[in-house]
């Protein structure tokens, strides 16, 4: 324990460190580009490639933290553990693996840092070895296998143009056919990793991880990894024309993942989707061109989604691993640190002023309603934010203020020093960061003009929501009375519009069916029977007989001795 004291130390410490160094480039403009060359082989160089600038920086700064915040809450967390080291081992892997994805302007080293958070990824997934984990790894790892082979593409594609480090190119290949083939290859990469439609089912079903592993993948690493990538290829997502579709394809999983986190009693999936929500929230500036907002909302997003899971892995901790949210009444009373911490990230996530959200979200809606979007997408983006609302105000019901609903023998203790450690620093930064780091990243402010009912139309939509989900959700009573329609759509809508069957079932029937078919009658059919499995079964046959023969009767055996022998004599006189 000592040893993993020091590192969360360490990388607390390495996290400051980075946002100085970030801080200090963005005020003097600098840009550090270092080509290392490994060897060279026949006049074809080996080179490794790091981009420092402040993006760079502060996005490792605020990884680097979040990680250390995460590893000192696992201290406690995962103090029972029998494998505890390996866990913290993976979750270095999976901070460095990010890390070298986000200093990288080469497409070959983006792919190592990809494909090392993809396969880190499955083996914390399937962390706790159980059915649902394998499945939830395997989900996992496939539906980033897609990014994976896009990237490939891209990879192979950026032959023409004789490097790989898209630096070079990002400002003069706009012009050129090929550039449309890369652009399109990477945003269908950025959508497997951001968990866009119609890759979004691997996202709830990665909560079979650890708590901690989710809080550290949900905040800033896996899942940011495809919004990053678009915001380094920001000019060339503009330039290609693309841009339209991926702010479709972001407001329509916004819509999802706020309607489906409104019927989910899973506590680690309504944070999940709420995940889903807001990287759809961040695609959808993204491809309006302001970059730097979707960069900003990326950063305080990252701060309160880790508070989020921590704060819920603390209840899930104290309820013998029960994750249904209606087992958690009053928790006010019996977890009082944890239940402020939980809602102060809830209310930041809704938006609610002068926490960190509500610095990047009001900002991002109010340059949705200044531009020239049509009416349809304005609604969809407006009613997800609602609906975020909506579902915050359902877990504050469900954890703070219904009736006791937990079961008997459960342990309740805010005791944990580390815990508490974690959650109280991540809270104090979930409330400035959004005021501090708006200062640093936009010193000279947007000018929004807007009427004065468009105006307040977030913060209206934010209580409207709230008030919403409390008052729906506290008079169960309305929802008795239901048909089969109304089961049908609270089945449809819950389960994500039935991604997660179109994502497994639906794919594997066909060969998994021809699978079996193929197995019982050639495997286990005729094939085997004639092939090695007959033989097998004649030769044990023959040998049995042969030894019971031999047992059984000696005087055969004798019998048999002198006939073989009368056959070999006359063969020799035959013979000679």
């Amino acid at each position: 324990m000592s040893l993993y004291s020091l590192m969360f130390l360490f990388l607390f410490l390495i996290g400051l460190l980075n946002m100085m160094m970030g801080l200090n480039m963005m005020v003097s403009d600098l840009v550090y580009f270092i080509d290392w060359e490994i060897f060279t082989l026949n006049s074809c160089s080996f080179v490794m490639t790091f981009l420092f600038d402040w993006m760079s920086f502060i996005f490792m700064s605020f990884v680097i933290m979040i990680s250390s915040m995460v590893m000192c809450y696992s201290l406690d967390y995962m103090s029972d553990d029998y494998n505890i080291n390996r866990f913290f081992m993976l979750v270095f892997l999976f901070i460095c693996s990010m890390l070298m994805m986000i200093l990288s302007p080469n497409l070959i080293s983006i792919l190592l840092g990809w494909d090392g958070l993809g396969l880190v990824s499955y083996c914390l997934v399937i962390y706790y070895q159980n059915v649902k984990s394998y499945n939830a790894g395997m989900l996992t790892a496939l539906s980033n296998r897609v990014g994976d082979i896009a990237i490939l593409l891209s990879i192979s594609w950026m032959l023409n143009f004789g490097s790989w480090n898209y630096i070079y190119y990002l400002y003069s290949f706009d012009y050129l056919v090929e550039t449309k083939f890369i652009m399109y290859m990477l945003i269908i990469a950025a959508m497997t990793s951001s968990a866009q439609i119609p890759f979004s089912s691997w996202l709830p079903s990665a909560m079979a991880a650890p708590t901690p592993v989710s809080a550290l993948v949900h905040s800033s690493t896996l899942v940011t990894a495809g919004v990053y990538l678009m915001i380094r290829f920001n000019y060339l997502l503009m330039s290609t024309g693309f841009s339209t579709f991926l702010l479709i394809i972001g407001g329509l999983t916004m819509l999802m993942a706020g309607l489906g986190a409104n019927y989910e009693y899973d506590l680690k999936s309504i944070i999940a989707l709420s995940t889903l929500s807001q990287l759809g929230l961040m695609m959808g500036i993204l491809s309006m061109g302001y970059y730097k907002l979707a960069f900003f909302h990326l950063l305080t997003h990252a701060l309160f989604k880790a508070l989020l899971f921590l704060c819920a892995g603390s209840y899930i901790h104290s309820l013998n691993n029960y994750q249904d949210i209606r087992y958690m009444g009053s928790m006010i009373h019996f977890k009082p640190l944890t239940s402020v911490c939980l809602n102060l990230s809830s209310l930041s996530l809704c938006g609610m002023p002068f926490l960190a959200g509500f610095y990047s979200s009001d900002l991002i809606l109010e340059l949705l309603m200044m531009s020239h979007l049509n009416i349809l997408m304005l609604f969809i983006y407006l009613f997800a934010t609602g609906l975020t609302s909506m579902y915050s105000f359902r877990l504050y019901y469900y954890s703070l203020t219904s009736e006791t609903s937990y079961l008997s023998f459960t342990m309740f203790n805010e005791d944990s020093t580390f815990m508490n450690l974690g959650m109280v620093s991540l809270t104090l930064i979930a409330v400035f960061g959004g005021s501090m780091l708006s200062w640093l990243l936009m010193p000279f402010p947007y000018l929004i003009i807007l009427p004065s009912s468009m105006k307040l139309m977030t913060i209206l939509l934010v209580f409207t929501g709230g008030y919403a989900g409390y008052f729906i959700f506290s008079y169960n009573n309305l929802f008795l009375m239901v048909d089969k329609y109304t089961v049908f759509c609270s089945s449809f809508l819950g389960s994500m519009l039935f991604m997660p069957f179109l994502s497994t079932s639906f794919l594997s029937y066909l060969p998994m069916s021809y699978g079996l078919r193929l197995l019982s009658s050639m495997d286990q059919g005729w094939s085997e029977m004639l092939g090695g499995q007959g033989l097998n079964n004649f030769y044990i046959y023959f040998l049995h007989y042969m030894q019971w023969f031999y047992d059984s009767s000696f005087k055969i055996y004798l019998l048999l001795f002198m006939f073989w022998m009368l056959i070999l004599f006359g063969l020799f006189f035959i013979l000679y």
